[in-house]
C-alpha cells in the first residue's frame, strides 16, 4: 500500500456557542488513497462537512482540540494561512453543496471562473477564457460562450452546481471534496456529471472525498465508505463488502431508509383547485445594437395542469426544463401568458396589488432553506412576517401561533429565538415549511423541498408533508428531480423537457408504464442500481 495522500488520524471539532462547548466531531480517523474515491454518509448533522471542511481550514470558528490532517506529509492543522491559500482551489478544491451562497452574486461567471485561474496560474485574457469555455463545456452548460456574463441568478439550480464543479476542476487539483456535488442536479445529469468526475479522476489521478446522501450514488461511484454518526465514525469499509453486509446498525437503518409508501386516495372528483391553459412563459433574446427581439427562450411552453384540493402534482425533468419557471408563474413571481385559475378565481390578469389577498392562499417552500431564510432574523421573526403582512393576529398571540406552528412540524418552542445557520439542513426545511404553513394556504408549490437532505431526513419530511396534507387538506404542486421522493408523495405526475411537456397523468400509472422515451430514460437513470 502506498503512501495516503491525505492521513487524517483522531480527528477533534469543537464550536463554541453562548458558552457552551459542541464536539461535532470526535476521533475520526481514515485515509484518502491518490486516485480513489472515498466516500462520507451520514445522517444531517453527523459531521461530515465539518470533517471534510477542516482539511482547508475552512470552518473559521471551530477549534481541534485534538488531531492531524497530514496532506502529502504536511500537517494542515498547524499550516500557516499562506500555505493553505496556496492549497484551496489549486491541490485540493471543493464544490459547495449550496452553489447559490457559494458564488458571488455581484460577478458573472467569467470573472469567477477566471479568478482561481489567475490567482493560480497567472492566466488572464484570451487564454482564461478559452479555459473557461473548455470547463464550462466539460460540465455540460449549452452553448457556453452565451454565458460567460451571466450571474448566479440567471441559472437554474443544476446549472449553477454545474459552474461550481467547473471552478474546482479549473486547476486540475489532486484531491476534489465534493461536497453533495449532484443535491441541484436531476437523475441523468447527475449521472452524467458522476461519469465525467469518474474520467477526469482516471486522467489525473485525483482523489475525490465524496459527501453524500444519495447511497444509490455512493453504491456506484465510491471505493471505500466512512459512516458518520454524531461525530463518530461508525463504519469503515470498502463499497461492496458494506453495502452487501453492514456490521453496524446504523447503517444498516441508513440503506434501508430509501422513501416508500404513497399517496393517501383522494375522495370524490371536486372541482380544480389551481388550473392553466396554454400556460406559457417566454424570456425574449435582444441582439444587436437596438436590442432587438430576435428570438425567446421558451421556458415554458402552453402547459396545462389541473390540481384539485388534497391532491399533489409531481413535477420532473431536467434541469433547466422549466419546472421552477412554472411554479414562479403560478405565484404571479414571472409574467406569463394563458389562463389561470385559482379557486374559482381568474388570477392571470390580477396586478400584484389585487393578487397579494391571495397569496396567503398559495405558499412556496423553495429549494435552498439556507438561502431563501434571512441569517439576520429569529425564526420567530422569520415565521411571523408573513403574520404580520396579512394582518393576521396582533403582537400577543403570534409568538403562540409560531410555537404552535413549529411543534407541528416537529420543532421545540426553543428554536424561537435562535437563526438558521444553528440548525442542520432537514431543521432549516422545517422551518421553510412552518413559514408557508402559519398562513394556513390551500396550496404549497414545493420546489427541490428535499434535494439538499440525506435519505433518513427526506423520509421524515415526506412523512411530515403527508400529515400535514391529511390534516389540513392541502395540495403541492411538488417540483423534483428525485423520482423516488416523487413516487412517494404524488397523484399525479408531469414530466417536462425544454419547457414542453412531454407526458402527464397518474402518478402510478407513469411509474408502471411510461410511453414517452425520456420518462423512460429518468425512470432508468434513478432505479437502476
Amino acid at each position: 500500500m502506498t503512501e495516503p495522500l491525505v492521513k487524517i488520524r483522531d480527528l477533534r471539532v469543537r464550536f463554541h456557542q453562548q458558552g457552551q462547548a459542541t464536539d461535532a466531531v470526535k476521533g475520526v480517523s481514515f485515509d484518502i488513497q491518490a486516485g480513489q474515491t472515498l466516500a462520507l454518509v451520514g445522517e444531517s448533522g453527523s459531521g461530515k462537512s465539518v470533517t471534510a471542511l477542516s482539511i482547508l481550514k475552512l470552518l473559521r470558528q471551530a477549534e481541534h482540540p485534538g488531531g492531524t490532517i497530514h496532506y502529502r506529509g504536511q500537517d494542515l492543522l498547524q499550516a500557516g494561512e499562506a500555505s493553505m491559500r496556496q492549497l484551496r482551489g489549486d491541490r485540493i478544491s471543493i464544490i459547495f453543496q449550496e452553489p447559490m451562497t457559494s458564488l458571488n452574486p455581484l460577478h458573472t461567471l467569467e470573472k469567477q471562473i477566471g479568478e482561481t485561474l489567475l490567482l493560480h496560474k497567472g492566466m488572464t485574457g484570451p487564454d482564461a477564457r478559452k479555459r473557461i469555455l473548455e470547463l464550462l463545456t466539460l460540465v455540460g452548460i449549452r452553448d457556453p460562450e452565451s454565458r460567460l456574463n451571466s450571474y448566479p441568478h440567471e441559472l437554474s439550480g443544476g446549472q449553477r452546481q454545474r459552474v461550481m464543479i467547473a471552478m474546482a476542476l479549473a486547476n486540475e487539483p489532486e484531491l476534489l471534496i465534493a461536497d453533495e456535488p449532484t443535491t441541484a442536479l436531476d437523475v441523468t445529469i447527475a449521472q452524467q456529471i458522476l461519469q465525467l468526475l469518474r474520467e477526469l479522476q482516471q486522467q489525473l489521478g485525483m482523489a475525490i472525498l465524496l459527501i453524500s446522501h444519495d447511497l444509490n450514488i455512493v453504491r456506484r461511484y465510491a471505493d471505500r465508505v466512512c459512516v458518520m454518526h454524531q461525530g463518530l465514525l461508525v463504519e469503515h469499509n470498502d463499497t461492496a463488502a458494506l453495502f452487501s453486509n453492514p456490521q453496524h446498525d446504523y447503517t444498516r437503518m441508513l440503506l434501508d431508509a430509501e422513501p416508500t409508501g404513497s399517496p393517501k386516495p383522494l375522495n370524490g372528483d371536486e372541482s380544480p383547485l389551481l388550473s392553466t391553459e396554454q400556460l406559457r412563459v417566454w424570456f425574449p433574446i435582444k441582439r444587436g445594437l437596438l436590442k432587438r427581439t430576435v428570438d425567446h427562450v421558451k421556458a415554458v411552453n402552453g402547459v396545462d395542469i389541473e390540481l384539485r384540493p388534497g391532491e399533489t402534482l409531481g413535477i420532473v425533468g431536467e434541469s433547466g426544463s422549466g419546472k421552477t419557471t412554472l411554479g414562479l408563474a403560478i405565484l404571479r413571481l414571472l409574467s406569463s401568458d394563458g389562463a389561470m385559475q385559482f379557486d374559482g378565481q381568474s388570477i392571470d390578469q390580477l396586478n400584484q396589488k389585487q393578487f397579494k389577498p391571495i397569496r396567503r392562499q398559495l405558499q412556496v417552500v423553495f429549494q435552498d432553506p439556507y438561502g431563501s431564510l434571512s441569517p439576520r432574523m429569529t425564526i420567530e421573526q422569520i415565521i411571523s412576517e408573513g403574520l404580520e403582512i396579512h394582518a393576521i393576529g396582533d403582537p400577543i398571540t403570534r409568538p403562540q401561533m409560531v410555537i404552535d406552528v413549529l411543534r407541528e412540524v416537529g420543532l421545540d418552542a426553543d428554536a424561537c429565538q435562535r437563526y438558521p445557520h444553528e440548525f442542520s439542513g432537514g431543521q432549516r426545511q422545517r422551518i421553510a415549511i412552518a413559514r408557508a404553513l402559519v398562513l394556513k394556504p390551500k396550496l404549497i408549490i414545493l420546489d427541490e423541498p428535499t434535494s439538499a437532505l440525506d435519505r433518513t431526513v427526506q423520509s421524515q419530511i415526506i412523512e411530515l408533508l403527508r400529515e400535514l396534507q391529511a390534516r389540513h387538506g392541502l395540495s403541492y404542486l411538488f417540483i423534483s428531480h428525485d423520482l423516488a421522493v416523487v413516487k412517494a408523495l404524488s397523484h399525479q405526475l408531469l414530466v417536462m423537457r425544454a419547457g414542453d411537456v412531454v407526458e402527464q397523468g397518474p402518478a402510478k400509472q407513469l411509474f408502471e408504464a411510461p410511453t414517452h422515451a425520456y420518462t423512460r430514460e429518468l425512470l432508468q437513470a434513478a432505479f437502476t442500481a
